[in-house]
């Protein structure tokens, strides 16, 4: 795996610490505020599914887990629990998940007795999808919240390949980041350089240097994303260990 370890910032990632979707939710607090409520949407729209599993994991069926699911996703979008988080501990994971278990807990009879499509859907959880992508889980005895770290961990990742995918489509590359997307996660085994050379067209030193410039890239975008979901800078090689720990799994 290329992904780098804590504490090896590019000059990009070293950059002042702009303000992010979760920074703007915590700051906004029980505010009114757009801009929080949009922040808190992007965020809930891109981390959805580790909660869907982690819910499935519970002894839930697919259509209660979408229901409640749902559900919980149209209570916290009001952000009334974002009122009781402490900004100094707001890992957007962490309270997601300590969310979670406090509605399935207190209210997940109330949720469940809602017809599927009764509550107020924010946005569509692609149910259908997110059910074939549960079924890839380990049969083994795993725990709903190892499910969760594991998922959330490979949310990230595909976040950031998405951006990835974007920069190279409109820089004009999409054929170029199709080719060599296997290489990210280090030599790829569908692929050998010269057969990627082949397809683009390009020596085997050209590709080595692409495939080195895109793994630099995806780190920077990998620490972004990360910084997108904790509170502060001093929160992100904390959380990069923990996703890197919960991929290794």
């Amino acid at each position: 795996m290329v992904l780098s370890e804590p504490g090896s910032d590019s000059v990009e990632g070293a950059r002042e610490f702009r303000a992010t979707h979760w920074s703007v939710v915590l700051a906004a607090g029980d505010s009114q505020s757009p801009q929080s409520a949009q922040a808190l949407e992007t965020l809930c729209r891109a981390y959805w599914f580790p909660l869907y599993a982690f819910v499935r994991r519970r002894g839930f069926g697919a259509h209660e887990a979408q229901d409640l699911t749902q559900s919980f996703f149209a209570q916290l979008l009001e952000k009334k629990a974002i009122r009781t988080v402490n900004p100094s501990k707001g890992k957007f994971r962490s309270f997601l998940l300590a969310a979670m278990q406090n509605f399935l807990n207190n209210e997940w009879d109330k949720a469940s007795r809602l017809k599927r499509g009764g509550g107020a859907e924010i946005f569509s959880l692609d149910a259908g999808p997110a059910e074939e992508r549960y079924q890839l889980e380990p049969v083994y005895n795993e725990t709903s919240e190892k499910v969760f770290e594991r998922r959330w961990a490979q949310a990230v990742l595909t976040q950031v390949a998405e951006r990835l995918r974007d920069e190279f489509a409109s820089s004009g590359h999409p054929e170029r980041f199709a080719v060599l997307k296997d290489f990210l996660m280090g030599d790829s085994g569908k692929v050998s350089y010269d057969d990627a050379a082949q397809r683009l067209e390009l020596s085997v030193s050209a590709v080595t240097s692409a495939i080195h410039r895109m793994r630099t890239r995806f780190r920077d975008l990998f620490r972004a994303e990360i910084a997108q979901t904790v509170a502060s800078p001093d929160e992100v090689d904390e959380e990069i260990r923990h996703l890197l720990i919960a991929l290794s799994d």
